[in-house]
């Protein structure tokens, strides 16, 4: 038993997340959710920043979007975004069925000229969770900087790639892109962050 199997046995069964990694298996969706632990640590991280408006790139099947929104106190909201109709159809039955469907509304289409929509209507967010296409890392984590305020905790997924960030040989865009994201996210004058490197790594950090 390695260190994460450990971790994972102490976490309790949750049958509603279970139905919806068998919803998204259903749909013959990519089967690539937040880990269990790190969606446990996405409902914490809500709690405790208390948190009230929420920003979430790439909803897939919305594991990840019940994980913030169950953390979400009275009068929160969740944004989410995601490119693919089918992906957002499927996050938001799941919201839903969670009893959290009035708590989120979905933006369809690109990332980045719904993130500037949001930018131009003057949103700010506590939190912002990036889980989308790994190239356009760099660019979400400057557009939630810019729609930040001072303690908005900014939290991105698959950081470690499989092992492809910390490989020297390997050099495709995206990688190339997650290494400036991971560098920006630790040691960046305007944020102070660190990287957990269970899983494939999560990177956390809160804007100064």
């Amino acid at each position: 038993m390695n260190a994460e199997q450990y971790v994972e046995s102490l976490i309790q069964d949750d049958p509603l997340l279970e139905k919806v990694k068998e919803g998204i298996r259903q749909e013959g969706m990519p089967e690539i959710s937040i880990a269990p632990g790190y969606g446990q640590l996405l409902t914490l991280l809500v709690r405790m920043t208390k948190a009230k408006r929420i920003l979430e790139i790439g909803a897939l099947g919305g594991y990840s979007g019940i994980c913030l929104a169950r953390g979400l106190s009275e009068g929160g909201k969740l944004i989410s975004l995601d490119m693919n109709a089918q992906f957002a159809s499927v996050a938001k039955r799941h919201l839903v069925m969670a009893e959290l469907g009035h708590l989120v509304e979905y933006r369809i289409g690109d990332a980045s000229a719904s993130l500037q929509k949001l930018t131009e209507e003057g949103a700010l967010f506590d939190l912002v969770f990036i889980d989308a296409d790994k190239g356009g890392y760099p660019h979400y984590l400057e557009k939630a900087i810019e729609m930040a305020t001072s303690g908005t905790v900014i939290v991105g997924d698959n950081t470690l790639m499989h092992g492809k960030s910390m490989n020297p040989d390997a050099n495709s865009p995206s990688v190339l892109a997650m290494r400036q994201f991971n560098e920006t996210m630790t040691s960046d004058p305007r944020l102070e962050g660190m990287i957990i490197p269970a899983y494939d790594g999560l990177a956390i950090a809160r804007v100064r």
